[in-house]
């Protein structure tokens, strides 16, 4: 596959779009895309094994983001008919797809405008609108609750048992992370102390720990960080706090009920798959039972929110493992699912050994959206936030599901960008919302461990800067 672009600037979205539909192809596919634009004219040829199979002439338009938009259309009306395949998000390759119905409803648009501007503009598919649609409605409901001049709060711990096969995070095993998990504390609670006296006249609304796995820590250290946090941030007009308990084998009762006296409202603990072979093939230690253990443990501790992460498209998956996952999750009952489709992402073992696995079907694919929707309905889960990833498996997206009263505000006020959300610890970034400006200043964390430890004071600058 090939694709040509002339006179035509900043085409990484064309590129995304044109990639998408021969993302995991295991044979060599002969097709070739040409976009000329040569006085005030675009012109589209596809070739499939060196015969023309499209080609289209447009004017220009002078709008530089109608343009860009009428020429991805083009492409992708062409790639259908070459290829026999249809992208269930159009020439949508954003992350953040739901901002472009929330942008519309905002501007006083109908729901029935908003579908034909997405079905027309975007070329998006029907099932696909109405997620958009209803996932929009739930977000703006939220959204309509929060202010700018309120904020969160992410702090990453970026230990893990051990590193997953897909893994692209900064994350450290911690049997080999023992030595600096104790100063990585530390640092953190020089940040978490500038942050507290740099905001406290404003009101921390949400607070996410997330990493790795929090919950990797001793039970001593995440007492400690518990401590740091209740004694250095103003937590009285909190809303949600949810710490990512996400790996079984991480955690214990002791470390629950640590986590629960401290008054963390919602938790993840992450099973990703139920199948004992997957969990050894992607590098998860602990087993199906550990998985069950540890939810029990949280419900007999008095949580009544408690969020579990699927993987569709593991290696070597096929729909009939994602119905025995989906019948065990069923039994312990989450108050909330997140989905995801497997991304192939740079930096993770699995990107370099992907030869070495079958790559899931379509066919495969649509069965298990077919489970997936026949659960959330069974278990009346709603849609609330969604985001999408490049590599993503099938094309698809990340959607988290939950009832009614689960919804997790931190995850949407993250994907639509409409709050301030200060990122601490290695690896985390900062977005401060200026509605004003219509900007968002993004300040990031070095990634390394060592060099955030070493490099405290220059993280804390650069939040000072701002």
């Amino acid at each position: 596959m090939k694709l040509t672009i002339e006179g035509l600037n900043n085409t990484i979205d064309i590129e995304r779009l044109f990639n998408a539909f021969f993302s995991f192809e295991n044979e060599e596919t002969n097709i070739e895309a040409n976009i000329i634009i040569r006085d005030e004219t675009v012109s589209i040829a596809i070739y499939k094994d060196n015969e023309k199979v499209y080609y289209v002439n447009k004017t220009v338009i002078d709008d530089k983001k109608e343009n860009k938009r009428m020429i991805k259309r083009s492409l992708f009306k062409g790639l259908v008919c070459s290829t026999q395949k249809v992208l269930p998000w159009g020439i949508i390759t954003g992350i953040r797809p739901i901002k472009i119905p929330i942008g519309l409803l905002k501007k006083g648009y109908t729901e029935e405008a908003v579908r034909k501007e997405l079905k027309e503009q975007y070329l998006i598919t029907d099932d696909k609108i109405n997620m958009m649609l209803n996932i929009a409605k739930e977000e703006l409901k939220v959204l309509s609750r929060y202010h700018e001049r309120d904020y969160s709060i992410y702090i990453g711990i970026p230990f893990c048992p051990t590193r997953c096969l897909y893994c692209s995070f900064p994350s450290y095993p911690i049997d080999q992370s023992l030595d600096i998990s104790d100063l990585y504390l530390e640092a953190l609670e020089k940040e978490i102390t500038f942050v507290a006296n740099r905001y406290k006249k404003k009101q921390l609304k949400t607070l996410y720990i997330g990493g790795g796995t929090p919950t990797t820590l001793t039970e001593k250290q995440l007492e400690k960080l518990i401590n740091i946090i209740k004694a250095k941030l103003d937590l009285s007009q909190l809303d949600e706090w949810t710490v990512e308990a996400g790996r079984p084998d991480s955690i214990n009762f002791n470390k629950l009920r640590t986590l629960k006296e401290a008054g963390v409202t919602r938790i993840s603990i992450n099973p990703q798959s139920m199948n004992q072979e997957t969990l050894n093939r992607i590098g998860r230690k602990h087993t199906t039972l550990d998985i069950e253990k540890a939810f029990k443990d949280a419900r007999t501790l008095g949580f009544d929110n408690i969020n579990m992460d699927l993987i569709i498209g593991l290696p070597q998956e096929t729909s009939n493992e994602v119905e025995n996952t989906l019948k065990q999750v069923k039994r312990l009952d989450p108050d909330s699912i997140t989905i995801h489709s497997l991304a192939i992402k740079k930096g993770s073992q699995l990107k370099e050994e992907l030869d070495d696995y079958n790559q899931i079907s379509n066919k495969e694919i649509i069965k298990i959206q077919s489970l997936i929707q026949d659960y959330v309905k069974e278990k009346d889960l709603i849609p609330y936030y969604l985001y999408r990833q490049k590599k993503i498996v099938g094309n698809l997206e990340n959607v988290g599901y939950a009832k009614k009263d689960k919804i997790s505000r931190y995850n949407i006020l993250i994907m639509e960008e409409q709050q301030t959300i200060i990122g601490m610890g290695a690896g985390a970034i900062t977005k401060m919302v200026d509605s004003k400006n219509n900007k968002i200043n993004r300040i990031e964390n070095v990634k390394n461990v060592n060099d955030y430890i070493n490099r405290i004071d220059e993280m804390i600058n650069r939040k000072q800067a701002l």
